[in-house]
């Protein structure tokens, strides 16, 4: 016979049991172990199937026998259900205690799940902390090597870059104290040459002091002289109102300082270097003999001044007074190599000149040089600013006249050589068309030379 109670509470456990096991799942979560509650699920649905099974009988086979049997045993039941009544209720009370601790255990195994994940995805996230820490830690093992290696690096550059600007500094410390003192070296050098150059030019100037006091005694003594020489057909140099003119400072006034004349008259050493020795006839302050001596030439020189031959002969040079035509009429012919005479010819009378050249032909070697410097007419420049300066000029010479008497005399190659252009000296003269002013205002002297030919 069917117990439609027992039925449905074994329906009722069977339901429980589902959920339960729907919502709890046994073995492990992740990677912490639960508890597995099935054995206590199973003691519990035995437990309930006990308790549900209180107050039944026993189903046996039909028949008369066995349907007393039942009726018997139900009503037995019926009569002892005040007696087992609260033990039916205590049973019940254990299962719903069993049940709650069921529950409790589920949430506990919920919890635990739910810590479990936390704990995984903590530890997930501590491990890839802990995976980037690794790497920082070979990365920083990597960047500490790299980073010592620089640092060694840098320090040794560091190191020579010092070392190369100590090198530096004392190589420029050493090249501004050679610096220094070679600046004081020449600092010393050009001190020196300064003192020595003040000091010659006290030496000159108190020279020319002294010949100049010389010069003024000589000119003294010989205004107080009333010596009576023979003038023969010899022509002084100066008429007698000139007598006392001091033609040296008249020279050094109007013609230039010696080293000024030295200057331009030294162009004559490289033409007479093989025709010595030389006569200059008409010497003055002797610059052109000096320019000789100091080229090796042998020369000598001649004056009618008393003053230039003192001044001649207080530099050492060969020079003597002489009249220029008794001086050559003494003369041996053919003794001398060459013979120059400047700034002289404007002085003789014009009937002397010729004369003059003719007693030159006869006393070079053949082969032998003469030149003669004067004024040049050419020239009008001269006519307003040097010829006339001189009172004892008396009167140009063309250069063409000088090259007639020169042929006429038995010279050969000729030539005239312009000396001096005005355009130097008076600087004015640019303003003029060039083919104009190379016409008639090209150089103050010329000098024409000729060779004796036999």
């Amino acid at each position: 016979m069917d117990d439609p109670k027992g039925e449905e509470l074994a329906t009722v456990i069977a339901e429980i049991r589902e959920r339960v096991r729907a919502r709890n799942t046994n073995g492990t979560s992740g990677a912490v172990p639960l508890p597995d509650l099935m054995p206590l699920l199973h003691a519990r649905d035995s437990a309930e199937a006990k308790v549900a099974s209180i107050g039944t009988v026993n189903p046996r086979s039909g028949g008369i026998k066995n349907a007393i049997i039942q009726s018997l045993k139900r009503s037995v039941a019926r009569a002892l259900d005040w007696h087992v009544r609260e033990q039916v209720e205590f049973n019940r009370s254990v299962m719903e205690c069993v049940q709650a601790t069921i529950e409790s255990l589920n949430e506990c195994k919920r919890g635990l799940s739910l810590l479990s994940g936390r704990l995984i995805h903590e530890t997930a996230a501590l491990r890839s902390e802990a995976e980037e820490l690794k790497d920082i830690r070979a990365h920083w093992v990597e960047w500490r090597a790299g980073w010592e290696q620089k640092l060694a690096t840098t320090e040794i550059q560091f190191l020579r870059s010092v070392a190369e600007l100590q090198a530096a500094f004392h190589h420029r410390v050493t090249v501004q104290a050679q610096a220094q003192h070679s600046e004081f070296e020449r600092s010393m050098v050009r001190q020196n040459e300064e003192m020595q150059q003040r000091f010659w030019d006290e030496l000159t100037r108190a020279r020319v002091e002294y010949e100049r006091m010389i010069h003024s005694e000589l000119r003294l003594l010989r205004q107080r002289a009333t010596l009576a020489q023979a003038a023969g057909q010899v022509v002084q140099s100066a008429p007698q109102e000139f007598s006392n003119v001091d033609w040296l400072k008249f020279a050094d006034r109007f013609r230039g300082s010696e080293e000024d004349i030295r200057a331009r008259q030294r162009m004559y050493v490289e033409r007479f270097r093989e025709y010595a020795p030389v006569l200059d006839l008409g010497c003055g302050r002797g610059e052109m003999i000096q320019i000789f001596r100091d080229a090796g030439i042998a020369a000598r020189g001649i004056d009618s001044g008393d003053d230039s031959i003192a001044v001649c002969l207080a530099k050492g040079l060969d020079a003597e007074k002489a009249d220029l035509f008794a001086y050559l009429n003494d003369l041996p012919d053919a003794s001398l190599g060459g013979v120059i005479c400047c700034q002289v010819v404007e002085h003789l009378p014009p009937a002397r000149l010729p004369e003059m050249i003719r007693l030159v032909h006869a006393k070079l070697r053949v082969g032998g040089l003469v030149a003669l410097e004067t004024p040049n007419p050419e020239c009008l420049a001269i006519f307003a600013t040097h010829f006339y300066i001189d009172p004892t000029h008396r009167h140009p010479i063309p250069p063409a006249l000088t090259l007639f008497y020169l042929e006429e005399a038995g010279f050969g190659l000729i030539k005239i050589e312009r000396l001096s252009p005005a355009i130097e000296s008076m600087p004015a003269l640019a303003e003029l068309p060039e083919a104009f002013r190379n016409e008639f205002f090209g150089s103050l002297d010329y000098a024409a030379f000729g060779t004796k030919l036999g």
